[in-house]
């Protein structure tokens, strides 16, 4: 019996319940390295019985819940209607709805150090599908259905679309021993860190990626392999400049004259629906909306590919008023009609490119969007006037045959650039809630930042504002009036604000750190001393447990203080207060 599937042929008449919880933590710490990449790898299948199901799991000691059981195996094959004959690849997003997974130390790390856009999600997974549809005359229905499907905690999009393309092809010719030789190998993967060229290897191919760090405007390095590993391996090479990125130009070309627009949607968190005839032009589609605000983090949710039959259907096609704050992308024709209310529509179809894509006045009655031509459909004014000459540049680009790679680095930039120039006012606004360090004493408790005051921003931009960096026109108040009530500007400020916090615990702590506490313990009471001890036990365990920026030297100096006042203190105390040093 393999590895993988030991820790579920334990016999269960013979061993207690406190040996099964061992092995299973036994399990998990063995597949940690793992666990730093992927969280499982599914197999789903189409039975005549159940309809889509989960044929394997690995590793076999991973548990889904049924919920997540059930939005994979439905968000693994494309709706019936979509007619996908061959392979089709995509990527989704489903939530989690178990026990929340601890994120692995390196994972942890990987967070602090990459920047907020590639951040792992506490409470989604990813899903990068590859799905195989083909005719074959031995099987019940007549045809070959089956998934991959790759589930993990990283949004690194082109990485593991990569490697399911890998993956899958070779286990629908050869079947399980491919499952547990690729598990084997990423558990000898070394962990992602970013800042680095990572050098991955995965049945006889090299992959070569980079995963920027919190530096993301850095040169990226030039990604080569030594070309003694290659040699000696005889492996075949996979160069990804980027893990995450792809390819924006391609994805929005259809509605590039619309950018900015679709701009200030995605910054607003605006319920937008991605209508297309494939899930891999949806997903293409959603995920370079998102990245359409980099480097904010785009805090609403988003959905890749939406069927009916998800979980969280009923929520997000409700009548409500106003939809929620979600991208979804579709192909059943059904949402045409269940979502027709939603007040931004983009429409795309195969073969749909700049010159027939137009700008249309979305009618809120009447409209069939199933019979509609391509195109965005809204009745959204924008605040912001548009960039004329990047347009000018791109579609230029297209007349040209510029090279798509080029268009992609213009279009990221210039929209950088954009999402810059309306976050740097924000981001010095912000600074300024910060007390003044002189005021911060290691005596007293923790001051906490200034509330953020809308007004007092908006009070800012006549003098600083994004007309020093950008020189494009419009109702700037208004749009930052609207962002302060998406999610965006909640989870930016959710962030900066933690940030901001565990800076001043981190100053005060390193003040204390220096504090000459054996004068000031003269002429206290016991009581006083005591709860000196204990508050600063209390900081330290908290800077430990919220990640505060302190160095081990200062956590060190810190313990020396604790002990320089224990030990003014009577020996009854001193035995009592050590029992935690």
């Amino acid at each position: 019996m393999s590895d993988l599937a030991s820790c579920s042929a334990i016999n269960e008449t013979t061993v207690n319940d406190e040996t099964l919880i061992e092995d299973l933590k036994i399990s998990r710490k063995k597949w940690e390295r793992f666990s730093n990449w992927v969280h499982c790898i599914c197999v789903v299948t189409f039975d005549l019985e159940l309809g889509q199901a989960i044929e394997l799991v690995y590793p076999s000691h991973v548990k889904l819940t049924e919920q997540e059981r059930s939005n994979i195996c439905y968000l693994a094959f494309p709706d019936s209607n979509s007619g996908c004959m061959g392979d089709t690849q995509y990527h989704v997003r489903i939530r989690q709805n178990g026990k929340t997974t601890h994120n692995t130390q390196s994972l942890k790390e990987y967070d602090r150090k990459c920047p907020v856009f590639v951040q792992s999600d506490r409470d989604y997974y990813w899903g990068y599908v590859y799905f195989r549809q083909v005719k074959d005359k031995t099987l019940p229905r007549g045809y070959f259905q089956k998934s991959i499907v790759i589930i993990t905690k990283l949004p690194l999009v082109n990485l593991f679309s990569e490697i399911c393309a890998l993956i899958a092809p070779e286990f629908f010719e050869s079947g399980m021993s491919v499952m547990e030789a690729v598990s084997r190998e990423i558990d000898r993967w070394p962990p992602p860190v970013p800042g680095q060229i990572l050098h991955l290897i995965l049945m006889n191919v090299l992959f070569q990626t980079y995963i920027p760090n919190q530096n993301y405007k850095a040169t990226v390095p030039t990604v080569a392999a030594l070309d003694h590993t290659t040699k000696k391996h005889s492996l075949r090479k996979i160069v990804l400049t980027s893990a995450y990125e792809g390819d924006m130009f391609r994805s929005l070309a259809s509605v590039v004259s619309h950018v900015h627009l679709l701009w200030e949607l995605a910054l607003l968190g605006e319920p937008i629906v991605v209508m297309a005839s494939s899930p891999t032009t949806c997903a293409e589609m959603v995920q370079a909306l998102t990245a359409t605000i980099a480097p904010l983090k785009y805090c609403a949710d988003h959905r890749p590919y939406f069927t009916i039959h998800d979980s969280e259907f009923k929520e997000y096609t409700t009548d409500a008023p106003s939809p929620p704050a979600v991208i979804l992308g579709v192909t059943n024709p059904f949402f045409a009609k269940t979502l027709q209310h939603w007040p931004h529509i983009i429409r795309i179809t195969n073969g749909s490119n700049v010159e027939n894509q137009k700008y249309r006045i979305k009618k809120s009655e009447n409209l069939k969007v199933l019979d509609s031509k391509p195109g965005v459909y809204t009745q959204y004014k924008p605040f912001l006037q548009k960039d004329k000459a990047i347009l000018k540049k791109l579609l230029r680009g297209i007349q040209t045959k510029r090279p798509g790679e080029v268009q992609t680095a213009l279009l990221r930039r210039h929209l950088l650039e954009l999402t810059e120039s309306f976050m740097i006012p924000l981001e010095r606004y912000i600074a300024s809630l910060m007390p003044l360090q002189k005021n911060i004493s290691p005596f007293k408790a923790t001051p906490i930042p200034q509330l953020f005051n809308p007004d007092d921003f908006l009070a800012t931009l006549s003098s600083a504002g994004p007309q020093l960096t950008t020189g494009i026109k419009g109702d700037w108040v208004g749009l930052y009036r609207r962002f302060f009530r998406s999610p965006n500007f909640s989870g930016w400020f959710h962030t900066r604000y933690t940030e901001l916090t565990q800076k001043l615990q981190a100053i005060q702590l390193e003040a204390l750190s220096e504090a000459d506490l054996k004068t000031w313990v003269q002429g206290k009471q016991e009581v006083e001393v005591v709860d000196m001890i204990l508050r600063i036990r209390q900081k330290l365990d908290k800077s430990y447990e919220d990640d505060v920026p302190i160095s081990h030297s200062v956590q060190e100096k810190l313990n020396e203080r604790i002990n320089d006042i224990i030990y003014t203190l009577p020996d009854d105390l001193q035995i009592i207060l050590s029992v935690k040093s």
